[in-house]
């Protein structure tokens, strides 16, 4: 059975295919659901590199899978960065920054790029310079306009492209806030069955509309049943398989297995929980706040009395003291039970 909360990312086409790279596109024309999010899988081969350009209506969170890139943005008040993002680490490029990424790595480079809209828009530079005329450019920089005329000219952005030997731009941000080394600080959550990274406001606060967590499940571990109050929650399964149920307000039930290269997405509220099945499993969750909320299980349903919850679920109010009453959510616990 199909699930409109899933889509199986390795089964789609790239559809932007060249000598530098590809890249896979998942929007709300392709997954029909999204709203406020999409997410793009970008693999650049050895030299090669993304055509500098922008995104109009959508910031750019980015999430190294493997090798390492070079990234050079130019935005607002003339502000210029070049830093290096290596696996394991994230970046954000904001609304309207142009940017390039290069692979530096002697291998293919893959990235996971989410964006704070479920169609983003994109500017290249190519583009940009080939609607403008000559005598446009020449006065733009003082030159002749002849300057210009063996400048090739398109419209449409050109995507990624392939240097002819290694860029010899320098690193001159190595600590620039646009980049967060996610997979070397400490967990928020940890206990013996899992944990959590995260990338959001409190410990970077250069996000502004997006936030991402690493999760890592072990075979005895599952993410409690919870909802987000104020974020939708969009999902990359990295490694492993796993299987997710979700309640709708038709009261129908959701529930499909996930495995690598999927992902999902579950709207803002609706409860959800996920489960390991098999050896570890890795998640990538990206959220549209930059806080983002979550009411668990473990920690509201005990917040109201026995009565209350005894007369909501039509059994005896006792019946509820062989559940624990926690102070706050357990976020991730033991499976102790059968799947």
């Amino acid at each position: 059975m199909t699930s409109p909360h899933l889509f199986h990312l390795n089964e789609l086409k790239p559809q932007d295919q060249s000598e530098g790279g590809v890249r896979t596109r998942v929007t709300r024309k392709n997954f029909p659901i999204l709203n406020g999010m999409s997410l793009y899988k970008l693999v650049l081969h050895p030299l090669g590199v993304r055509e500098p350009h922008w995104h109009p209506n959508a910031d750019e969170l980015g999430f190294c899978l493997s090798g390492k890139v070079l990234i050079t943005f130019y935005g607002n008040e003339n502000a210029t960065e070049t830093f290096l993002v290596q696996e394991g680490e994230v970046f954000l490029i904001p609304s309207g920054f142009l940017h390039h990424i290069e692979n530096v790595s002697s291998k293919e480079s893959t990235l996971i790029l989410q964006f704070s809209h479920e169609e983003p828009e994109d500017f290249g530079l190519s583009a940009a310079l080939g609607f403008q005329t000559d005598a446009v450019l020449g006065n733009t920089w003082n030159v002749s306009e002849t300057v210009f005329k063996p400048l090739k000219r398109s419209t449409h952005p050109k995507f990624a492209s392939l240097l002819k030997s290694p860029s010899k731009t320098a690193e001159n941000s190595p600590n620039s806030p646009y980049k967060y080394e996610l997979s070397n600080n400490d967990p928020l959550i940890h206990t013996e069955d899992g944990w959590a990274r995260v990338a959001r406001h409190d410990v970077w606060p250069m996000v502004q509309r997006q936030a991402l967590y690493l999760l890592f499940l072990k075979n005895t571990g599952m993410r409690e049943p919870h909802w987000h109050p104020s974020t939708a929650e969009l999902g990359y399964v990295d490694k492993g398989k796993g299987r997710m149920s979700i309640l709708n307000p038709s009261g129908k039930v959701d529930t499909y297995e996930m495995n690598a290269g999927d992902i999902y997405f579950i709207p803002k509220a609706y409860p959800h929980h996920i489960e390991n099945l098999g050896k570890e499993l890795h998640i990538l969750i990206f959220f549209d706040a930059a806080m983002p909320g979550d009411i668990g299980y473990t920690g509201s349903v005990r917040a109201f009395s026995n009565d209350v919850l005894g007369a909501t679920m039509n059994i005896s109010p006792s019946f509820f003291d062989h559940l624990k009453k926690y102070k706050e959510d357990l976020f991730i616990v033991k499976r102790i039970n059968p799947l």
